[in-house]
Formats: structure tokens, C-alpha cells, sequence
């Protein structure tokens, strides 16, 4: 059985392991199952202070379900298709062909046409060939040699200029799709994505501390966590475990990871999915979102990937026996797990150390956001960490109800 929350992150904070965590969880009607903020935060001048629910955190690839939620509301306005080929708005990705592996001497990329178009319902679930460069072998081969890190900040579509991973649709990787959405998004409406971010959800929910990195509001600033001496230009590279760079390298909003807020924001807009509120999405949008949309080839790639050198990263702490597939916005399971999980649950993270889930059949979502400290990053503690988180938010969840029915 996992430790509880307090057991474990306060022995691990008392071993200088983390410096502290935000954790919420909520039910459908919005009763604070648990919110609490654990430990302390470094300011930028060296003195320690309490970590609260407002700080603002780097919540990384947690922005990916925000992004889909705007792609959703794109396509419930017409604005988008889910279905239709992305490159008339996208022509960047219509140019690009897919590698297949270099040439014998190593020096030339082999390369083959696409044979079928990119849409964005592949974007958003990994299927579309849009590698993670760190994910694909062939892809940060070509990288360190056309592309090698460094230079200016760039935009999405000059950031991700590489070929290819692998045929659209045809398998399924970690990847840069939600990037290019948001960029799509930001083409469609003629707004940047932070700002239809903060017009089309936090406006709705009362949100009014996130901001796309950098984090320049010199309100927030004061409570940004990832501003202190190890991390003095914010780039949160404590949640990236140490490395940082890629927020040195980008220029504008990029939807596939860059935004900032506090927990107890981001836990509004999974309330308002569990709760299928109709505040962001309508009700059978919610649905559609959670529905597995892998097919069987990019099925196949899924659970490859599940298998190999990520597979930590890509199981989000559910096990390998359970079945689980791919929503618009995360992982989703097929199957219930006995006093946890239940099936058409939704789960994703945050660089290596947040996690938030979905459950719509046990009315329960949260997220935890964990503050490593650095240079040594303890990444099985983490993984320990966020996997207490998981277990032990449904354990109190069971408690309150129990008190519930006493009370």
C-alpha cells in the first residue's frame, strides 16, 4: 500500500529532497476533498517562505489539456474539424516529409513523402508524426546535426522544423501536436493563445493569475516559484528535472507546455470537466474528449511506447496490466482498478514531477504539483511521490464520504 500524502512528502521534505508541493483534489460539486501546500519556497533573494496555494507554479505539459479545451471550443464554434487536413492553416506541416532512420555512413536523413494528411484530432493525441525531438531516436539525431541547440527564440513552427517520425496516423509518440494546435488556434481566432486562454478559460472559471512563459506580470512574480537562485530567469527547471532550456529557446505561446498558475486555478478546469459544467465545453464535447481515439495501428505504436525506454513517463503510474488508451487530452483507462481509477478516467502530467487526473465515474480530480530541489533531482522518489499522491487522494476521498453519511 502507498504511504499517505503527509508521511511521505514530509519525510521527503525533511530530507531536503522537495522543497515543498501543491496538492488539490475536489468532487463534481466542488467540496475541497484536499487542498494543502506543503513545505517552503526559496525567493529569489535566498530567504524561505511558506508554500502556498496561490504560488504560481510551471505546470509544463499540464498545459497541454488547456490547450485542447480551446482546440475543442475552435470546433464547437466551426472555426476547426477535427477530421479535416490542418494545412490550410498549417502549411509548415503539410511540407514536411518522415524519416525513416540516416543512411549507412550516418550522414543523410532518409527520407519518404507523407501519404496521408496530418489532422488535428492526430495532433492531439500523439498520432500525427510530430515527435518529441528527446522521444525519437532518429528525430534528436537530426536535431544535433541540422538543428543543434542554441540560437534565438524561436516560434513553434521554427522550433519544430524537423521531419517526421512516422507516417500520420500510423503510430503513436510523445509530441509537439498540442504546439502546433495552439499555434492553429492562434491562427484561426487571430488571437494569441494566451489570450483565447484567458478569454475562453480562465475568464469563465475566475481565473486571473496564469500567464504564459516568460511570467513577466509583476504581480505574479512575487509568488512564482521557479524564481529563486537555482532557477533565477524562471524557466521551471526544477519540474523539467534540471533542464530548463527549452523555455530559453522559445518565442510566443507555445501550447504544449509553457504555461503558469497556481494549483488552485488548475483545478478549476478539471472541476469544470468533471463536473461537465458546460462553463468551458459543452457536455458531449466533455465526452468526445475523454473517448480513446486510437486506431488499431497507432494503437500498436501506443503500447510499444508504453513498453519502452519512457515508459515511466508515458503510464502515468497506471500499470501496464490495465488497459488504457488515448482521449484529445490525456491517457485514458478502458478498464476500472479495484479502489482507484475508473474506467474513461483522464490522466496526464507536468514535466517529471505534476500529475492531474479525471474521474468521472468515481466523481473525483486532482492535481499535485511537487517541487524537487535541485542540482539532485531524485526522480524514483518523485515517481514514489506522485504515485502516494494517486493512491492517497482516494483513500480520503473514501474517508470523507465515509464522515459525509455520519455527519
Amino acid at each position: 500500500m502507498a504511504e499517505s500524502i503527509e508521511t511521505s512528502f514530509h519525510a521527503a521534505i525533511e530530507a531536503g529532497k522537495i522543497n515543498g508541493a501543491v496538492i488539490c483534489a475536489t468532487d463534481a460539486k466542488g467540496h475541497p476533498i484536499y487542498n494543502q501546500a506543503l513545505g517552503a519556497r526559496t525567493l529569489l533573494s535566498g530567504e524561505k517562505v511558506a508554500q502556498r496555494l496561490d504560488d504560481v507554479l510551471f505546470i509544463a505539459s499540464g498545459t497541454k489539456l488547456i490547450t485542447t479545451t480551446v482546440v475543442m471550443q475552435c470546433v464547437e464554434q466551426g472555426l476547426l474539424s477535427l477530421t479535416d487536413d490542418v494545412s490550410s492553416v498549417a502549411p509548415e506541416l503539410a511540407a514536411k516529409q518522415v524519416m525513416t532512420g540516416f543512411s549507412d555512413d550516418g550522414e543523410t536523413p532518409l527520407l519518404e513523402p507523407r501519404n496521408r494528411p496530418i489532422t488535428l484530432e492526430m495532433l492531439l493525441t500523439h498520432t500525427s508524426g510530430t515527435d518529441y525531438w528527446f522521444a525519437n531516436p532518429h528525430v534528436e539525431r537530426w536535431c544535433q546535426k541540422f538543428d543543434p541547440p542554441g540560437g534565438s527564440r524561436r516560434p513553434v513552427a521554427e522550433a519544430f522544423l524537423y521531419p517526421l517520425g512516422f507516417q500520420p496516423g500510423s503510430s503513436w509518440m510523445y509530441s509537439t501536436g498540442l504546439d502546433w494546435a495552439g499555434k492553429i488556434v492562434e491562427r484561426v481566432t487571430g488571437r494569441t493563445l494566451g489570450e483565447n486562454v484567458q478569454r475562453s478559460i480562465c475568464d469563465p472559471l475566475g481565473i486571473t493569475d496564469a500567464q504564459f512563459y516568460p511570467v513577466t506580470r509583476e504581480d505574479l512574480r512575487p509568488r512564482l516559484v521557479d524564481l529563486n537562485p537555482q532557477d533565477p530567469n524562471a524557466l521551471g527547471s526544477a519540474v523539467m528535472g534540471g533542464r530548463g532550456e527549452i523555455n530559453e529557446r522559445i518565442l510566443g505561446d507555445f501550447g504544449g507546455h509553457g504555461l503558469f498558475m497556481p494549483a488552485a486555478d488548475y483545478i478549476k478546469i478539471l472541476h469544470s470537466l468533471l463536473a461537465n459544467d458546460g462553463k468551458l465545453l459543452k457536455p458531449t464535447t466533455v465526452d468526445d474528449v475523454f473517448q480513446d481515439r486510437l486506431n488499431q495501428e497507432s494503437r500498436a505504436g501506443y503500447r510499444a511506447a508504453l513498453a519502452g525506454p519512457l515508459s515511466t513517463l508515458f503510464r502515468v503510474g497506471i500499470d501496464l496490466e490495465t488497459k488504457t488508451g488515448h482521449g484529445l487530452g490525456g491517457v485514458v483507462t478502458l478498464e476500472g482498478v479495484d479502489g482507484w481509477y475508473g474506467e474513461g478516467t483522464m490522466t496526464w502530467g507536468g514535466g517529471l514531477s505534476l500529475v492531474w487526473f479525471i474521474d468521472r465515474k468515481n466523481d473525483l480530480c486532482g492535481i499535485c504539483a511537487i517541487q524537487p530541489t535541485l542540482p539532485d533531482f531524485d526522480l524514483e522518489l518523485v515517481e514514489t511521490l506522485k504515485q502516494n499522491f494517486r493512491r492517497d487522494i482516494y483513500r480520503k476521498h473514501a474517508a470523507w464520504k465515509e464522515q459525509q453519511q455520519i455527519v
